[in-house]
């Protein structure tokens, strides 16, 4: 089985894969100030949880976008398999054409998510993944990674919002009833929700008209299931996109 790891800003993601299949999916908080005994205890009752040992795990490919919280986890999963785990970062193959001003620069995330959809889904791409963060990514023919936008996520807006703003209240992030609201949680409700899913058909818009051509759109991350219900565009939710992706890049320099 791999091991397959993703530390986002918020969760880590860990993923087990056992013949192109994903096993099981957990998510732990990330955390700054955890050592890398904790987070091995952490992978370990993963493990544990799904009926896994850490004898069956065969490998690990590990990719992150928060480097202080990286050494922790790869020295955490080090001591539970006794094998040091594969990096998404400079170096790896990808089989994309990078055509950005610095490609070392580019979050791994990102190309992990494109390594994924690159293998269901017919390019040109633009690929959202609503997670701490927004990215839009546009992948054209030939694997060219064409470039994207970072947008502040849902979640951030509204902590925004509520945080400085002394008379509005923190709010869950349900699906809005009406985008005319009655009451004060309700306005608030409508205006993170719609607006997300407006500015996401909006971005879209212009994406393809600075293209010059359609594409076809697919969104991952934690927020995309609650978000692109409201939008008026096609947009397909394929949630693995992430565990699908390091398991191909896994292969793809394992061979």
């Amino acid at each position: 089985m791999l091991l397959a790891i993703d530390i986002g800003n918020t969760n880590i993601v860990i993923g087990g894969i056992r013949d192109d299949k994903i096993a099981f999916e957990a998510r732990i908080a990330t955390d700054h100030i955890k050592t890398s005994d904790q987070y091995g205890v952490d992978i370990k009752n993963v493990l544990s949880l799904f009926d896994t040992k850490p004898g069956d795990i065969k490998g690990c490919i590990i990719s992150s976008v928060v480097p202080p919280v990286f050494n922790s986890v790869q020295t955490g999963v080090r001591k539970v398999i006794g094998k040091p785990p594969m990096v998404v970062g400079p170096g790896i193959k990808t089989g994309l054409n990078i055509q950005m001003d610095t490609p070392s620069q580019v979050g791994s995330d990102r190309i992990v998510v494109a390594v994924a959809a690159l293998a269901e889904y017919e390019p040109p791409l633009t690929l959202l993944d609503m997670g701490t963060a927004t990215t839009i990514e546009v992948v054209g023919k030939g694997n060219t990674y064409l470039g994207g936008c970072i947008i502040p996520g849902v979640r951030i807006s509204m902590e925004a919002l509520t945080s400085r703003t002394a008379q509005l209240p923190g709010i869950r992030l349900d699906r809005p009833r009406q985008v005319i609201g009655k009451n004060t949680v309700d306005c608030m409700r409508s205006g993170i929700m719609f607006g997300a899913a407006a500015m996401i058909d909006g971005m879209l818009d212009r994406v393809e008209e600075e293209l010059g051509y359609p594409t076809t759109v697919v969104a991952t991350g934690g927020m995309s299931q609650f978000v692109v219900p409201l939008c008026r565009r096609k947009i397909t939710l394929d949630k693995d996109l992430l565990l699908k992706g390091l398991n191909i890049l896994y292969k793809k320099n394992t061979r």
